[in-house]
């Protein structure tokens, strides 16, 4: 289970009535898949609510719920050997665990926000710039659906 200050934060999205929220989400609720979609399932939502975890700056988490389904991506497959979290996302996808030497790749449903404005193309360009720590990937993949600048605010990013 990870310790609470190794979560960056743990947020909820959801559209109500066409506007995005945005609410944070306690690190607790980050320990797990089903915890986080558990949380999720709370919100009301055009379309589901959509989860955004990013853990010690090293990798993120999305978890998108709608209804009984729920879809995962991991931005970084090789953290499930050093992160629970991450091994649990792999252990959801039915992935086998990978060698701590493997390159860092996503894992699961890059087409989760492709309703929403964010395609798996566009999601895989993000995830491609080795210069962006996933907490401005995820500012990147807030912007592309239309909620970039309360993310902004609510995680403490300042925009460029």
């Amino acid at each position: 289970m990870p310790a609470s200050d190794e979560v960056d934060f743990a947020l909820a999205a959801y559209r109500d009535e066409g506007v995005w929220q945005v609410a944070e989400l306690t690190p607790d609720h980050a320990v797990d898949v089903e915890t986080l979609a558990a949380a999720l399932r709370r919100f009301p939502g055009d379309g589901g609510a959509v989860g955004l975890v990013a853990v010690d700056e090293d990798f993120f988490v999305l978890v998108r719920v709608s209804g009984p389904r729920t879809r995962v991506m991991l931005s970084d497959v090789s953290a499930a050997t050093e992160w629970e979290l991450a091994a649990d996302v792999v252990e959801h996808l039915g992935l086998p665990l990978v060698a701590e030497d493997d390159d860092a790749e996503p894992a699961g449903d890059l087409e989760l926000l492709a309703d929403l404005g964010v395609n798996a193309m566009t999601l895989a360009e993000i995830l491609d710039d080795d210069e962006l720590y996933p907490d401005e990937m995820l500012s990147e993949v807030a912007r592309g659906l239309g909620f970039g600048d309360l993310f902004d605010d609510v995680v403490g990013l300042t925009s460029a």
